[in-house]
């Protein structure tokens, strides 16, 4: 008898052991991660002017990564019932107080909820070290982006999308193939990030030679970096502009570097990305499953974009009758950011409408 009280008391605090290692062991943990506590400007500060018809408060939700991000969120004023959701994000290199914030309050005067937000390690929101780059993160961004909307009590969960500005265009493709929860996605002014990073503008660096050469600059400073404990960041838009400056290095510095767009928060209004972010960007490829994209997409350029390669070989790759191209008349790369005469903000608006109707 005593011998057997003797296993039995053993085999209970084995269990009791057990179960106290296992909750000590922070690899056991299954739960989301906490929202961090960000301090987030409460002032207004976009670079474009409020709304008086749209409600508008900051949120903070928390991707896939644990990395906590903020955004802008744009109601309709006197909204009732489940509305439809779009997540904005973009320029590359920018923040949601500028294009984003613009395209996020125009849908929400259209009777969508938005949220215009900063991507991981950029702008207000979390993650270190700043200013840092990832094709996975970013596509994760987005899809962070729809978690949050999709549990808001106002926002109809089967009527979601997305709409991505410049390089933030290619990742919301990108997150829209992965993420069947996105029922449309409107590319504006679109970049295929990894393309160039990879080729170089207008595929001019697209050899094994040449792609050699950026891959042995960037480890060396990937050496540098750590022997000097901080990152050598690649500059934003250049300024002052050079005299044989290409127009559309003319257009950006006409936004980023003037009252009409500058942020401080902005990279590219300031010193840009840490120079070794293009590193995941060259080693990854975007669209390679573009093709099983069942959801409806709307591929959005200037008349005159430098960047209009970008979106029309893109959606090439893409199938089915829900699927647009729609190329603005006369309008360049920047147009495509905050002029309103140029935007086709009633199209995009009619695009979401009509693939994410109310059932």
């Amino acid at each position: 008898m005593k011998k057997m009280k003797k296993t039995a008391y053993l085999i209970l605090f084995s269990v009791l052991t057990a179960n106290s290692q296992v909750m000590e062991n922070p690899n056991t943990d299954m739960s989301v991660a906490p929202v961090e506590q960000l301090t987030l400007t409460q002032e207004w500060d976009k670079v474009f002017p409020k709304s008086d018809k749209v409600d508008h408060r900051k949120v903070t939700f928390v991707n896939r990564y644990g990395i906590t991000l903020a955004a802008d969120m744009y109601t309709p004023k006197d909204a009732a019932g489940k509305l439809p959701a779009i997540a904005v994000s973009g320029p590359f290199g920018a923040v949601k107080e500028q294009s984003s914030g613009l395209y996020a309050q125009q849908l929400a005067e259209r009777g969508f909820i938005t949220i215009a937000f900063d991507p991981s390690f950029t702008g207000e929101s979390g993650g270190s070290p700043r200013r840092v780059a990832s094709p996975d993160i970013n596509t994760e961004d987005f899809s962070a982006a729809v978690d949050f909307l999709s549990v808001l009590p106002d926002v109809d969960s089967s009527r979601i999308g997305v709409l991505g500005i410049c390089g933030w265009g290619g990742i919301a493709i990108q997150t829209a193939i992965n993420d069947p929860r996105i029922k449309a996605t409107v590319a504006s002014t679109m970049y295929d990030m990894t393309r160039v990073a990879a080729n170089g503008y207008f595929d001019t660096d697209n050899s094994a030679e040449k792609r050699n050469a950026a891959r042995a600059s960037l480890a060396a400073q990937r050496t540098e970096d750590y022997r000097n404990g901080s990152y050598k960041r690649a500059g934003g838009v250049v300024d002052p502009l050079p005299a044989d400056a290409p127009q559309f290095v003319k257009d950006y510095h006409a936004y980023y570097k003037t009252p009409r767009g500058f942020h401080p928060r902005s990279g590219n209004s300031t010193d840009g990305w840490n120079v070794t972010s293009v590193l995941p960007l060259m080693n990854f490829r975007f669209f390679e499953y573009a093709g099983e994209l069942e959801n409806a997409v709307m591929i959005l350029h200037g008349e005159k974009a430098h960047s209009r390669y970008f979106g029309e070989d893109t959606f090439k790759l893409l199938c089915g009758d829900n699927k647009e191209l729609l190329i603005v008349d006369g309008a360049s790369h920047c147009d495509l950011y905050d002029n309103l005469d140029k935007i086709p903000m009633d199209r995009i608006a009619q695009f979401f409408s009509k693939w994410m109707p109310a059932e």
